[in-house]
């Protein structure tokens, strides 16, 4: 009679523990939606900007929805901007940028999470201390040495100093270092040098960390302004972030055309991020902040 009397409030406590848990679900649930619409409402102001007119977007009350829209803001904008010349200038400095940085903060990131050497730790440190450096301190010495170099006015001059990067090299240190050693061990018995190993072994096992470096990579240089506008003050050979901040007059804005060049200068991003969005979220979720 005891445990047949007992057996509803067990029952009742497991409902009410998965009840609980939903209702704490729920409110996960509605927070990330809230996040998401907080996040996407902005993108699609842009985009519905992009087909108003001039007098549309100054109008009060605003308007959310164009009531004829039009590709006058997209016209202005090729016809104001150089779009093909300073594409390629953007995506040239973007694959050089992006292929180094790859490669040299993997190689960095090897040697610090599988190298023996003197002082690695007071290295990393500073490494490290880089991170919490503004960057634009930076600025007047990478400035003198691009200048020393005779690279002003290049894309090199718009790629090389970011091909240097410590969270690169912090982000490839914690994917190596969280990789087993049997690996390693085994390709060194086989008698694969400390090079082969890298290349043949290690490296194709950090390939979503490298996706995830050059999605983060390729978005940081897109879209930096302040160090284009340094070595590149005039001219084509300007990217398209500086390009698109010309239009913005002292007096007055186009702002159609401003929303329709910054839709057309962000679809090479989304392209990008389509293509890795698999090796990028698998190589953020293994990212080393648990080794």
């Amino acid at each position: 009679m005891t445990e047949v009397a007992t057996r509803p409030r067990r029952l009742t406590g497991r409902s009410t523990g998965r009840a609980a848990s939903s209702r704490g679900q729920w409110r996960i649930h509605v927070v990330l939606i809230v996040a998401v619409i907080l996040m996407i409402v902005p993108f699609v102001w842009q985009i519905l900007t992009s087909f108003k007119t001039s007098n549309e977007v100054s109008s009060l009350p605003p308007t959310l929805f164009p009531a004829t829209p039009t590709l006058a803001g997209f016209e202005t904008f090729f016809s104001s901007v150089p779009f093909w010349a300073q594409f390629a200038v953007s995506a040239m400095s973007l694959i050089l940028r992006v292929a180094g940085q790859v490669l040299v903060a993997a190689l960095a990131g090897y040697a610090f999470a599988r190298l023996t050497f003197p002082g690695k730790n007071v290295i990393f440190g500073l490494f490290l201390l880089m991170l919490m450096v503004p960057s634009q301190l930076f600025l007047l010495g990478q400035f003198d040495l691009m200048k020393g170099l005779g690279l002003l006015n290049t894309i090199p001059a718009l790629a090389i100093p970011g091909i240097f990067s410590a969270f690169g090299t912090f982000l490839m240190r914690q994917a190596f270092v969280t990789m087993p050693k049997e690996y390693e061990e085994a390709a060194r018995l086989d008698g694969a040098g400390t090079l082969r190993v890298f290349w043949s072994v290690m490296l194709p096992m950090a390939r979503p960390m490298l996706a995830a470096l050059a999605v983060l990579t390729s978005l940081y240089s897109w879209n930096d302004l302040l160090w284009p506008l340094i070595v590149t003050p005039a001219g084509d050979n300007r990217p398209l972030p500086v390009g698109l901040a010309s239009m913005q007059g002292q007096f007055g804005t186009n702002y159609p055309a401003l929303m329709a060049g910054a839709l057309v200068c962000t679809l090479p991003l989304v392209i990008v991020f389509i293509v890795l969005q698999r090796q990028f979220f698998a190589g953020i979720a293994s990212s080393g902040l648990k080794g």
